[in-house]
């Protein structure tokens, strides 16, 4: 693990605003750390949230992503689906040249085309 990795995780950070769970806000992106294992990520948002702000930056600079987990109760639940062999050779072979895990890859186009849905139906 970096350094600004640990340093952010344990929250030792310049920004020591805290929200009204106690968690660390972030202003900045540069504060959120990089290359981070799943994880690290978890473990670090559970320490820190992203200030208002920060969101409404994020929305105007790329309208085109889904919009960021808005609390740390997220949980994951592992289901089974079935999917044609074809398929899911072509899914990781995408996610081989991305250099992620296909699942990971999966969560994201799902993730992805959800939001799209979400907005062609006007749900939020």
């Amino acid at each position: 693990m970096d350094d600004k990795l640990e340093k952010s995780m344990n929250g030792n950070s310049d920004h020591r605003d805290k929200d009204e769970e106690g968690r660390i806000i972030i202003y900045d992106v540069s504060e959120i750390p990089k290359n981070m294992t799943e994880s690290e990520e978890h473990e670090f948002w559970k320490k820190h949230f992203m200030s208002e702000e920060l969101m409404e930056v994020s929305f105007e600079e790329d309208d085109d992503l889904p919009p960021p987990r808005r609390t740390s109760t997220s949980t994951t639940k592992p289901i089974s689906i079935r999917i044609e062999t074809d398929l899911l050779k072509r899914l990781q072979d995408v996610a081989s040249i991305k250099g992620v895990p296909y699942q990971t890859l999966l969560k994201q186009f799902i993730t992805e085309r959800v939001y799209e849905e979400e907005k062609r139906e006007k749900v939020f």
